[in-house]
């Protein structure tokens, strides 16, 4: 890694968790809630430009990003989106589904000659039963019929590795599952960008670094980039062989390539993210004496791109905000976010000059639009997923459980993460009688449990599809040996390190205690003498048996200190765990209750 590469993570690292809300606008700015990141088109000159004749043409760029094989309407707060009022008061709308994504943006397109549609990765991977069983070809086909045009790569890329995501790209039968009917899978019609993914042997990027997009006299570039930092969020086998550069440094680098082709106006496409500081939508986050409502990453990213990029499409944090940050030069540049699961789209218009071949900035706007379900179904969306879900129903309609209430997985502790972590340590006590507690990682845990599902099942029954939507990876549950003093700073890396600005706080089983206090800083939030197992202090000294995953076991999501874990003993996959615990503590009769989330105490 450069120099300037570990002074760009140092500065990132700086930013707190949440942007603060002050600066929010007043209740009566808020009455044109859609926020509206520039100014005009250049006056006198015709924003539309029709014909070839007009200086200036509009653009229209849809973007999503974070779909996660969400082909399906996303069930629970996984599919609501929450929008800002006029009067300041929220309210919550039912979103999502490719049937209802398919129509809104055809519908979007609609009397716009020049309309492109990009992505900002992570279209699959940790997708529910009805394309992860398939290996992710079913999002691959729907993307195709949504007419994408191109995406960059995200970290859930390579959930099977540069091999699978290759065969994502240029089709062919799964290696090893074969095809899933007499048509062999095609592959994605668009391309995958990954200009920071490096092959280690070769030096080079393992998929198109960009992509030029022409409609008549009208060209744009896009540079695809994901996470710099995507080795400490994937498993080691997934990432095996590839190096991952800074999104700065290559973007730019690209760009000054792009230039000298003769293309000026740039869009990048980056798979990391920001914060706003409103979770509605519709926040206007350059309102305020505050400036650009958003912190996190992709600020010190955004400050950093070459002014020769005009916009920027983001993801990852699965956030929802349409904002301007200055560029180098201190001029405001447009970067968007559509929140995840397709709940989302954003429009932006792009006004080109096709005096300079650049894009007006001046004249850049940009919305979050709400993919409701107020409107028809796609038809082709529905036939897709007709025929991927018969395929799918003898194993995914499998009753494997009982719950008596929705089972969320929001919150610092989630009432879910409890569960799948007490099903851990049932799991690892049936491998070692000895072992003492378990860990979750949250960003494993992908959907909660809904009491009222969408599918043919009554109520309170969970399938094996809606298990498979909640753990999709196949990660298999270890156990290693902790000391006491690596048990704690576990703990402690949870606010520290990689994880100081954007904290990942392990979801934990029962009889493991501790205080969260929010109001210090760095590893100090966690208070070393409030951490119990069953009431009794931990001792530096002695040795803990701890079931984690293996993500986690190879010190992913920053946990460094369980990379070092000794003894270690392989068990099964996860789903299969939180199967076997659902099946023997719950039938129709007597349910699982949510569980009380009461194991952390926050301070705030």
């Amino acid at each position: 890694m450069s120099a300037t590469s570990h002074q760009q993570h140092r500065r990132r690292r700086t930013y707190a968790l949440v942007a603060t809300a002050a600066g929010l606008a007043t209740a009566g700015a808020l009455a044109a809630a859609l926020p509206a990141t520039a100014s005009p088109a250049p006056s006198g000159k015709g924003g539309h430009g029709h014909g070839h004749t007009s200086r200036y043409q509009d653009v229209q760029l849809l973007s999503f990003n974070d779909l996660h094989g969400n082909l399906e309407p996303p069930s629970g707060s996984s599919g609501r989106v929450t929008e800002l009022q006029a009067d300041g008061t929220t309210k919550t709308i039912d979103a999502g589904g490719v049937e209802y994504l398919a129509t809104h943006l055809r519908q979007a397109r609609e009397g716009n000659t020049y309309s492109v549609t990009a992505a900002g990765g992570d279209m699959v991977g940790a997708s529910p039963l009805i394309s992860g069983l398939f290996h992710d070809e079913p999002t691959v086909e729907a993307l195709n019929k949504l007419k994408l045009d191109v995406t960059s790569v995200g970290n859930h890329e390579f959930d099977e590795g540069s091999k699978e995501l290759a065969r994502l790209q240029n089709g062919g039968c799964h290696p090893t599952d074969g095809c899933y009917s007499d048509k062999k899978f095609k592959g994605a019609d668009f391309p995958y960008l990954a200009a920071n993914v490096l092959s280690e042997k070769s030096g080079k990027p393992i998929l198109k670094p960009y992509w030029v997009w022409k409609k008549k006299d009208v060209k744009i570039g896009f540079i695809g980039v994901t996470l710099e930092g995507t080795p400490g969020v994937v498993s080691a086998d997934g990432v095996k062989g590839l190096k991952f550069k800074d999104e700065v440094e290559t973007i730019n680098k690209y760009a000054k390539e792009l230039q000298r082709q003769g293309v000026k106006s740039i869009v990048a496409l980056i798979h990391e993210g920001g914060f706003p500081a409103s979770t509605s939508y519709n926040y206007d986050c350059d309102s305020g004496s505050a400036g650009s409502g958003v912190s996190g990453p992709i600020v010190d990213i955004a400050k950093n791109i070459t002014p020769a990029v005009d916009a920027l499409v983001t993801g990852h944090t699965h956030n929802a905000y349409a904002c301007t940050i200055p560029d180098p030069s201190g001029k405001p540049r447009t970067v968007t976010s559509a929140s995840s699961f397709g709940r989302l789209y954003t429009d932006t218009t792009l006004t080109y000059d096709r005096r300079t071949g650049d894009i007006a900035r001046t004249s850049v706007k940009s919305a979050n639009h709400v993919v409701t379900r107020d409107v028809a179904k796609a038809p082709d969306m529905t036939a897709l997923i007709s025929k991927w879900n018969t395929l799918a129903a003898p194993i995914g309609n499998r009753p494997i459980g009982y719950i008596s209430a929705d089972i969320v997985k929001d919150g610092t502790e989630s009432p879910l993460g409890d569960l799948i972590a007490d099903a851990q340590l049932a799991y690892g006590k049936e491998l070692d009688p000895e072992t003492d507690l378990a860990l979750m990682n949250p960003g494993g845990i992908r959907a909660p449990l809904t009491y009222a599902a969408q599918g043919a099942e009554g109520d309170g029954v969970v399938t094996y599809a809606e298990g498979f939507t909640v753990q999709p990876f196949s990660n298999t549950v270890n156990l290693q040996d902790l000391t006491g003093a690596q048990l704690v700073q576990v703990l402690k890396e949870q606010v520290s390190g990689t994880n100081a600005a954007s904290p990942k706080i392990l979801q934990i089983s029962a009889g493991l205690t501790y205080t969260l206090d929010l109001t210090k800083s760095g590893a100090d939030r966690v208070v070393t003498d409030s951490i119990k197992l069953n009431g009794a202090a931990i001792d530096p000294a002695a040795t803990y048996r701890v079931a984690m995953n293996n993500f986690l076991a190879g010190g992913g999501d920053g946990f460094t200190t369980l990379g070092q874990g000794t003894n270690p003993l392989v068990g099964t996959d996860d789903l299969t765990v939180l199967q076997k615990y659902l099946t023997a503590n719950s039938t129709p009769t007597n349910p699982i209750a949510p569980p009380a989330a009461d194991r952390i105490t926050v301070v705030q």
